[in-house]
């Protein structure tokens, strides 16, 4: 049976051995095959029968006593003894990280223990990941005792009989379930005895019922478990039996098998884009570390996307802001646990990988349309130290044609020196306006006895605002329209808000209770909830700062996108590092202080595919690395990477050596301008782009598996990235090479510098790449508009396009283009920007205007490329006028001088 396949994929089996035969005792069982002699065949097959016979009418009324006639009752394996659950399906009973496990601590706990043959090293817990301490089958769990149906579902009561050894243990719970639209299906499990922290994001609430939903729900009755399948396949995308339920004070858990080991998301970790599920835990409690492997880093995203077979998608959010792990292992399945609030997730059906992406963010929010300015090449240092020196670089960069975001009038050193960021300093009372005005408002973050708490950041003591106020909010608008006054400044980048505290809670410690040492604690970097952060009891409006932590970035984020809209009357630009589920909507974000390493060149990619997924597309690695000394090779490839990060600044510490183009080589200074040049002649793609993300919650920098979902060798690809569906973007990321290989999915693609051919059955292909060159190819089936780059996008905007056309073999392609002012806030919403969609079909070139608006009429199409075109014509019309054409041996048809309008219809046809 499919879901007896998911739980246990090595099945018992009889099969004939010669005169005998053979019984398989399942993997991970200490008994080998053993062959049976002949004279007995006969009668074990008899009696064999004969309890398959009883088994079978024991199973078929048990499901009938279980959901009645109408229902299928999932299938489970019989519960194995300790010794014979299969490693991979062995869920940790002893997740503590800071414990040595003994068979008497586990068995204190009523689970099986099964140690490696060496005893465990110091707070060793596992041998090659596997859980020495696991769950037996008959492990005590919740029973559901009701279930009722409602407008939108079912709800019903689980309850427990036995406490089990987390402290609190609520023997009642509730669970509802809510079959919101088709794809979206809704749980709740909550303590109806208690109310409990809830996350505020706003999230949309259904008003009816789902009419025909492409998932089914089990339910199982002893244990509890939920089993949800996908209708058209069968397969099972969430089956919570694998494992019991835990919901305690300070304990929550649950788990489930996976229908694959391809999951992505889970942020924010530094890793590959694909998890790995061998025994893999994934710790999410905003934290200020430079990006490590096996640490929570800055922000918190409890969402994966899983493939199926064939090439379906689901996703699983888990809509919860406490600490917690997150473990993967082979079975494949994960394991959920967290330290507080309820267990509020939603299941995503897709069925592609984009589908789902989009279903989620229907939930949290699509992201804002960033400010055009935004888009530009950002340079940045921490340590310019004097606004001379800075207007030295910026005149150094113009005067070698590198394009950058525009740099005005503002005052550097004063912006320096009193800048905004996520903590105030506390200098001495009556000295400081953001400080006295905040004491007198009463803004800032309280310790345990209702004190204004105190930690440490730049430069010495601190208070912290609390964003979770909205009377915060006012202030920090006060103190930005103030500092707007003196520096005009048109974006914020809000840093150290996770929030950073280099004391380990305050100036006066934390008390010691369950708050700050819970009954269980993640496997945070430091082994305690307050390492580097503020106490976990401190307190904050809308609760104890253990339920908001990983909060403080997005209520910063959202406190400054609303100031600034009032302040520049603009599309607010914010930058945030520490973020969480609907941050998209407020502000970007940067990656944190890498390194000047090639390994971090590559996971920079992993990086910005995943908050692709997360729903913030505005996103960059520190270009060049953020510490470290730079390497000319090394910042040449990053910088060519980096033009096609979303978001693109290079950024380093102070102290390093200076790593903006000009510091470099005249071979490197010349690479890296005409990677930069590239980027902006692709802005109308980009900006495009964007206007998807906002509107239809689409990705920008998107993973070749969402555009071939069915091709398995596109999961685990890091090294490349699309644009859209048509810009194929492969980078080196190795030292020392004038080669890449980069793998192109079955399809039809053009070199985008030459119009040169690749057709690919699904291989990987061999690409020469001198240092002065970054590889991009153009799938078929599309068009796009390019644009001749200058040193501003302000200029740039302004400049003609370039209509370029990857032919498909029928001749085919399709294309649009997204155009507004670039700053006004909600253009699309108001109906003020204009759309232009491009076909090609049968020799035929048409450009529609879908919505006309005033900026369209500014841009003219200078010029035209066919990509593909089989025959050399021997006419082509403009609007049915002769025009002069260039035909190249590439099959590479160019149609120049055209001076048409971008904002009337025309079309471009040859025969």
């Amino acid at each position: 049976p499919p879901l007896f396949e998911q739980l246990q994929p090595k099945r018992c089996s009889l099969s004939w051995i010669s005169c005998g035969f053979q019984v398989l005792e399942p993997e991970g069982a200490s008994l080998l095959p053993r062959q049976l002699p002949c004279s007995v065949t006969t009668g074990l097959l008899v009696i064999g029968c004969l309890l398959l016979l009883l088994c079978g009418g024991w199973l078929l009324g048990t499901m009938f006593w279980l959901h009645g006639p109408s229902s299928q009752q999932p299938h489970r394996p019989p519960p194995p003894a300790c010794g014979r659950t299969p490693e991979a399906w062995r869920f940790d009973c002893y997740p503590e990280r800071t414990v040595v496990v003994t068979r008497e601590l586990c068995e204190a706990r009523n689970c099986c223990f099964i140690p490696a043959a060496a005893p465990p090293a110091s707070k060793k817990r596992h041998q090659n990941g596997i859980p020495w301490c696991f769950y037996p089958a008959d492990f005590p769990s919740y029973s559901l005792a009701s279930l009722d149906k409602t407008l939108l579902g079912q709800k019903g009561s689980l309850v427990k009989e036995v406490k089990t050894y987390y402290p609190g243990d609520i023997l009642t719970v509730e669970v509802e379930t809510r079959y919101e639209t088709d794809s979206r299906l809704h749980v709740r499990i909550t303590d109806p005895s208690s109310s409990r922290f809830e996350v505020p994001i706003p999230v949309p609430a259904a008003t009816k019922k789902a009419e025909n939903p492409d998932y089914a729900v089990e339910f199982s009755k002893q244990p509890f478990g939920l089993i949800v399948t996908r209708r058209s396949t069968g397969t099972v995308i969430l089956n919570t039996t694998v494992a019991p339920l835990f919901y305690a004070d300070q304990f929550l858990q649950f788990s489930t098998s996976l229908p694959s080991p391809f999951i992505y998301g889970l942020g924010e970790h530094r890793s590959t884009f694909l998890h790995d599920v061998q025994w893999n835990t994934l710790t999410m409690w905003a934290r200020d570390v430079p990006p490590m492997e096996e640490t929570n880093l800055y922000g918190v995203h409890p969402f994966y996307l899983s493939m199926e077979e064939g090439g379906t998608a689901h996703g699983f959010f888990l809509l919860n802001s406490n600490a917690m792990d997150v473990a993967l292992q082979p079975a494949p399945a994960l394991t959920w646990r967290t330290i507080g609030g309820i267990l509020d997730f939603y299941v995503f059906v897709g069925p592609d990988p984009g589908s789902v992406i989009q279903q989620y963010l229907e939930v949290i929010g699509n992201p804002a349309m960033p400010i055009y300015w935004a888009l530009g090449y950002h340079l940045c240092r921490w340590g310019y130290n004097t606004s001379n020196s800075t207007w030295e670089v910026v005149k150094s960069l113009r005067n070698s044609g590198i394009p950058q975001v525009a740099f005005g009038g503002l005052n550097v050193w004063n912006a320096a020196r009193h800048g905004p960021g996520p903590a105030r300093s506390r200098p001495p009372e009556g000295s400081y306006w953001p400080f006295d005005e905040g004491l007198k408002r009463g803004v800032f973050i309280k310790d345990a006895e209702g004190k204004t708490l105190i930690g440490k950041v730049w430069p010495g003591l601190t208070a912290y605002p609390d964003f979770s106020d909205e009377v915060t909010h006012e202030w920090w608008y006060d103190n930005l329209r103030r500092f707007h006054d003196k520096v005009p400044f048109d974006g914020l980048w809000i840093d150290m808000n996770e929030p950073s505290n280099f004391l380990d809670g305050s100036t006066n410690g934390c008390p010691e209770n369950s708050i700050e040492h819970p009954p269980y604690t993640p496997g945070v970097l430091g082994d305690l909830l307050r390492a580097k952060t503020v106490c976990a009891t401190a307190q904050q409006k809308l609760s104890l700062h253990y339920n908001v932590h990983s909060l403080y970035g997005l209520m910063e984020a959202q406190a400054s996108a609303s100031a600034l809209k009032r302040i520049v009357a603009k599309r607010p630009f914010v930058i945030s590092r520490s973020t969480f589920p609907s941050q998209g909507m407020y502000s970007g974000h940067w990656l944190g202080d890498n390194r000047s390493q090639w390994k971090d060149l590559y996971t920079s990619i992993a990086g910005i595919l995943t908050f692709n997924l997360l729903g913030i597309p505005l996103v960059g690695a520190d270009i060049c690395g953020f510490s470290e000394e730079p390497q000319e090779e090394l910042c040449v490839r990053w910088t060519q990477l980096g033009a096609f990060y979303p978001f693109t600044r290079n950024h380093n510490a102070i102290d390093m050596q200076p790593q903006d183009p000009t510091a470099f080589s005249p071979l490197a200074r010349t690479a890296m301008k005409q990677a930069l040049l590239l980027r902006y002649s692709l802005f109308p793609v980009l900006y495009t782009l964007f206007h998807h993300a906002h509107l239809h919650g689409h990705t920008v920098a998107r993973p070749l598996m969402f555009e071939f979902p069915k091709d398995v060798q596109t999961y685990a690809i890091d090294k490349q990235f699309l644009w859209g569906k048509s810009l194929l973007v492969t980078p080196v990321v190795d030292p020392g090479v004038d080669q890449v290989v980069g793998y192109f999915p079955e399809s039809l693609w053009y070199d985008f510098y030459t119009g040169d051919s690749v057709r690919s059955k699904g291989e990987k292909l061999q690409l020469a790449a001198p240092l002065d060159k970054i590889n991009l190819h153009l799938r078929e089936g599309s068009v796009i508009a390019t644009q001749t780059p200058n040193l501003t996008l302000w200029v740039s905007s302004g400049q003609p396009l370039h209509l370029l056309s990857a032919l498909s073999d029928d001749g085919s392609a399709g294309g649009d283009l997204f155009w507004d002012d670039g700053e006004s806030i909600d253009t699309y919403e108001s109906e003020q920007y204009a759309y232009i969609v491009f076909n090609v079909a049968q020799k035929v070139m048409t450009s529609q205007v879908l919505h006309n608006h005033t900026e369209a009429t500014f841009i003219p199409v200078a010029s035209a490329s066919f990509y593909g075109v089989k025959e050399k014509p021997s006419q082509v019309l403009v609007n049915s006028q002769d025009a002069t054409f260039n035909y190249s041996d590439n099959q590479v048809l160019t149609v120049a001088d055209l001076g048409l309008k971008l904002s009337e219809n025309f079309t471009i046809s040859w025969s």
